[in-house]
């Protein structure tokens, strides 16, 4: 243990993840204000997928999404509890293929509009403050890929003594 708490120090993501969760709520609000019930909004992009590929397995799915495996397995899980999907054995005895059900099915014309509405909003909100949020994510992302996170982390890292 060191002498000083280093959690007690503001979280520089804090800030970051309130933003993000209170849009998500502001989203799922919007589904609540339109009778749909048990839906969030991480599960859109993975009905609209399945909506036009047809059945998918989890693997296909994720990488479909640029998402990783454990992500959409949880995603999976969690519309299946809400008769979104349905899950069948896949062409081997590991993997399972993840479809829509109707109630999934039925859903996606709202999805695809709230879709459009959401980057419509997003694109309107990068033209009225001074960074644009895309454009500063893609900065991040240049930075990053010119000196890792690791790399940084490792730089101003102290290792505790023995």
């Amino acid at each position: 243990m060191t002498s000083q708490d280093p959690t007690v120090l503001p979280d520089p993501w804090q800030s970051l993840h309130q933003l993000l969760a209170a849009m998500d709520a502001e989203i799922e609000q919007v589904y609540v204000e339109r009778g749909i019930k048990g839906v969030r909004p991480r599960f859109a992009y993975p009905l609209i997928r399945l909506a036009h590929t047809g059945p998918l397995t989890i693997r296909e799915l994720a990488e479909s999404l640029n998402r990783s495996h454990s992500a959409i397995s949880q995603t999976i899980a969690a519309m299946r509890k809400e008769d979104l999907v349905t899950s069948e054995p896949g062409p081997d005895a590991r993997t399972r293929r993840i479809n829509l059900t109707e109630r999934g099915r039925s859903l996606v014309p709202f999805l695809e509009a709230e879709w459009r509405a959401t980057h419509a909003t997003v694109a309107e909100l990068d033209g009225e403050i001074p960074y644009a949020m895309t454009a500063v994510v893609d900065e991040v992302r240049r930075a990053l890929e010119h000196r890792s996170m690791r790399e940084r982390i490792l730089h101003h890292l102290t290792e505790p003594p023995q």
